[in-house]
Order: structure tokens, then sequence, then C-alpha cells
């Protein structure tokens, strides 16, 4: 039956949650065949930890701490790799200068650029920022330059026969037929953001949630390093589903001929 329902947004998260269930009910499951709380813990166990760590303040420090360098990772890194990206697909000069550059930083591990930036910068937070913002820049700008390069001809010259000035043309030409591509961007690079922070947080930092994962890693307790894990991603899901999707939504009708 659900396999031929009509897709309305409706039934789509029905789907959804389905889905969900189906993973929580397998991962019962599967603790339970394991029969090993400290190798395999069930769901109610991480949700046991995480109300207690709610409530003794720990898991909002933490939480908090990732959620700011996630959060200036991500504006600044879409800064600059929209800008360098519209100008590598406009330019060709620009681009021929930097491309080197995007394909180096594209695929350097991302482990190699933090340990780096730690040592030359120091263990700081300008490092792990950065660290993380060396990541993104380049998968930004690679997705901006390819809607750079596909700008219609045909609305640009109707810019110039209605005489549009700089700031209306980057309004109404421009901003509309880029919009889908940056919100591509933003999308997928924010999955990669928080993981590097993550790896950041592990490696150099002493709050946050890649802190605690270090931290009861450690201690060998895997309860709790799921606990906090969990913790996050019950977060990006909400930003995923609570924003960028409605965003991509959005971004669709631009591409609608």
């Amino acid at each position: 039956m659900i396999c031929f329902m009509p897709l309305t947004s409706t039934n789509r998260r029905l789907l959804s949650l389905i889905s969900l269930l189906m993973l929580v009910l397998a991962w019962w499951g599967a603790s339970f065949l394991v029969a090993d709380y400290e190798l395999l813990p069930p769901p109610s166990l991480l949700g046991h930890n995480l109300y207690h760590e709610m409530l003794s303040g720990e898991l909002w420090r933490h939480l908090s701490m990732t959620l700011y360098r996630v959060a200036w990772a991500f504006g600044l890194a879409m800064i600059f790799g929209v800008v360098l990206g519209f100008m590598m697909g406009r330019w060709v000069a620009v681009d021929a200068v930097l491309n080197v550059w995007m394909v180096v930083l594209l695929n350097l591990p991302a482990l190699l650029l933090i340990v780096l930036c730690y040592i030359w910068i120091g263990l700081n937070e300008t490092a792990a920022i950065i660290a993380v913002i060396l990541n993104k820049v380049p998968l930004v700008a690679n997705m901006v330059r390819q809607g750079a390069r596909e700008l219609s001809p045909k609305l640009a010259d109707l810019s110039s026969a209605y005489n549009l000035s700089v700031c209306q043309r980057a309004r109404y030409i421009i901003a509309p037929q880029m919009f889908p591509y940056v919100i591509s961007a933003a999308r997928s690079g924010l999955a990669i953001i928080w993981k590097i922070v993550l790896v950041v947080e592990f490696l150099g930092r002493s709050n946050g949630i890649g802190f605690q994962i270090h931290l009861y890693f450690q201690l060998f307790d895997v309860a709790m390093v799921m606990s906090y894990a969990m913790s996050f991603i019950v977060v990006m899901i909400a930003i995923e589903y609570g924003v960028m999707r409605r965003l991509e939504v959005r971004a669709d009708r631009w591409k609608t001929p």
C-alpha cells in the first residue's frame, strides 16, 4: 500500500517516520541479540544518559560550543566560497589562477589540514575554525562556480535593455539564478562541516561534543560516546528538515523551466 501512495509532502513525512521507527527497532533488536550493553547499548540507555547530562548542564555546555564552532565555520565558509566560486565562474583568469588551489584543497585529507592548523596556529579557536573553513570553502566554490557559468545571457541582455543598476541586476537577475546552487552547496557542506568540527574538537579542544566523545572513548564508555553523538545528530536532523529542506524546496522553484 505504501509503495503506491502518491508522494505528497505528508506521505514523505510518513515514510521518513516509518523509516526512523524501523531503524530504532533494528537497533533495539541488535542490542538485544548482542546482549552486552557495554558494547551496544539500547536506545533507552542513551536516553537515560542524555536526560542526566541535560539535568547536570554538561550537555548544553558542550553542545552550545560545538554549535558555536559550526555556525562560525559554516557562515565564513559560505561567504568565502560563494565569492570565490562566483568569480571563478565569471572570469576565466581568476578560474585559471584559483583552480589549482581548489583541486589541492579538495583532495587534501581533512585530518591533515586540522593537524597543520593546530601546529602552525596553535591549539585555539582560531585554528579550529580555520581548519574547518579550509575543508569547506573548495566544495562551496566548486558548486557555485558551476552556477555562475550557467547564468542566462538572455537575462543579462534583458537587464541591459532595461538599464538596471548593478544592485538591481544582483537582486533580480543574478541572485535568483544562483540561489539553487548556493542552497545545494550549503546543504551538502553542512553535513561535512559538523563532522569535521567533531574531529577538530576530538583532537585539540577542551569542550564540545567531540571533546566529550574523546573523553568517554578513553574510558571505553560506549554508551556515553553514543549518547553525545546522538545529541548532535538530533540537532543536525532538526536543522536539515526544519531549515535546509524548506530552503531547497524554495530553490527548486527557480530550477523549474
